[in-house]
């Protein structure tokens, strides 16, 4: 009589889901987080649209069910993997209004540092990356960093630019003024560094990228002159 094996496989299985099970404990948040590391790498190498989410599930080392259940579907993935690294682009809501042109020039460099440091570290780089292979199969890619990430930076940069309108210090529309100051920030970086083809600039040079074209920016729009008023005759 031949042994029945099926207890012994069944054993085995088990033996070795167990052992490669990660040791958290099976915490919600740190399954989630395995889970949104794993869609990313996955989107990084096959690209959003032929990732399927078993690959994502058998790369986090969860069941298709947690993925649904902590994250959702490929495209809710996809917001949250963006949602995660475009954070990092987001402005302090609490910027100081300048009260003078010097602290308006203080306010810019600090803005233009923050977000040419964060804009330029490789893992956001890589998202602009995915966004444009993915322009043509799945443009949801491009839709969402630009809605979510993009759109909070430009955001809080009109808001700058308004506020020192508002004191006086500058003249002319908030968005065309913030794109112009985000040109002579950038310059050609960013398209560099997505061709590949420029290193990213350490803490030095991103500081004095921003002091420079604060600088420049500020003696394009030259103060606003105070209007003049009426002497006594």
């Amino acid at each position: 009589m031949v042994p029945d094996s099926t207890g012994v496989k069944g054993e085995a299985m088990a033996r070795t889901t167990k052992s490669e099970r990660p040791p958290d404990g099976g915490d919600p948040a740190a399954v989630r987080g395995r889970i949104l590391d794993a869609a990313f790498a996955a989107f990084m190498k096959s690209g959003y649209a032929a990732t399927s989410t078993l690959e994502i599930a058998r790369r986090a080392r969860a069941s298709k069910r947690e993925l649904y259940a902590l994250v959702g579907n490929k495209q809710e993935m996809l917001i949250a993997c963006i949602t995660e690294r475009a954070r990092r682009l987001e402005v302090p809501a609490d910027v100081p209004a300048p009260g003078d042109r010097e602290a308006l020039a203080q306010v810019l460099a600090s803005f233009g540092t923050q977000l040419v440091r964060e804009i330029s570290d490789p893992a956001v780089v890589a998202v602009f990356r995915l966004a444009i292979a993915e322009a043509i199969q799945a443009p949801e890619v491009a839709r969402t960093l630009d809605s979510i990430g993009r759109e909070a930076s430009r955001t809080a940069l009109r808001e700058v630019m308004a506020r020192a309108r508002k004191a006086g210090l500058l003249d002319g529309r908030p968005a065309e003024l913030a794109e112009q100051f985000s040109g002579l920030l950038w310059r050609d970086l960013l398209l560099s560094l997505l061709l590949g083809v420029a290193e990213r600039p350490n803490a030095r040079e991103i500081a004095e990228r921003a002091r420079d074209a604060a600088a420049a920016f500020l003696q394009l729009h030259p103060a606003v002159a105070s209007p003049a008023k009426g002497g006594g005759g």
